[in-house]
């Protein structure tokens, strides 16, 4: 306990580079615990189980203290494990859908005719909104929780997604119209 009190007022990047630098491990329980809640209310926003979010937040903490020796300071601590948490938990919603939702991969599906506007999403019901969001591909709607909840910028997307901020808006682009496109299937929606 005296080594967190000792240890609370440094940044989380001096705290990684404490405990790489002197293999004192116990420092992590500092990182732990000032990012357990915020890793579990992600882990939250794409399950809704309280109780599957806590063990994967579990899961992620302790897979980031595993790989803390590769951490190597180019993004900040949080953006670091924020990357691992979503996509480790693209990793298991891709596996679940496979499972038990239909295949919504192909964009020739949506037809064309949609005129899908960045507004028109921001403007859905919001509980609809969500019942949609439990259909699409894992992917997509990490994607549109970056943007939508999370207010991130498309170049933090495309970092921690490791692909192209080009790459961020086309596929933010399809996610919306899809969206869109199915929310107006299920619920009548014409606008």
């Amino acid at each position: 306990m005296a080594l967190k009190t000792k240890f609370q007022h440094k940044s989380d990047e001096e705290i990684v580079h404490l405990i790489l630098n002197s293999d004192n491990h116990e420092l992590f329980e500092l990182l732990y615990s000032r990012y357990f809640k915020k890793v579990k209310d992600k882990c939250y926003s794409f399950l809704k189980d309280s109780k599957q979010a806590e063990e994967f937040a579990n899961d992620i903490l302790t897979k980031a203290y595993e790989k803390i020796p590769g951490f190597k300071g180019n993004s900040s601590f949080s953006s670091w494990l924020y990357s691992i948490t979503y996509n480790y938990c693209i990793d298991y919603l891709r596996v679940k859908k496979k499972l038990h939702y239909p295949n919504w991969n192909s964009s020739n599906e949506i037809p064309e005719i949609i005129d899908e506007t960045e507004t028109d999403f921001e403007e859905t019901n919001y509980e609809n909104l969500l019942t949609i969001l439990e259909l699409i591909h894992p992917e997509e709607k990490v994607l549109l929780l970056m943007k939508y909840q999370d207010n991130l910028p498309m170049k933090q997307i495309a970092k921690t997604l490791r692909i192209s901020e080009d790459a961020v808006k086309m596929r933010l682009k399809r996610a919306r119209t899809r969206v869109i496109y199915m929310y107006q299937q299920k619920f009548n929606q014409n606008n």
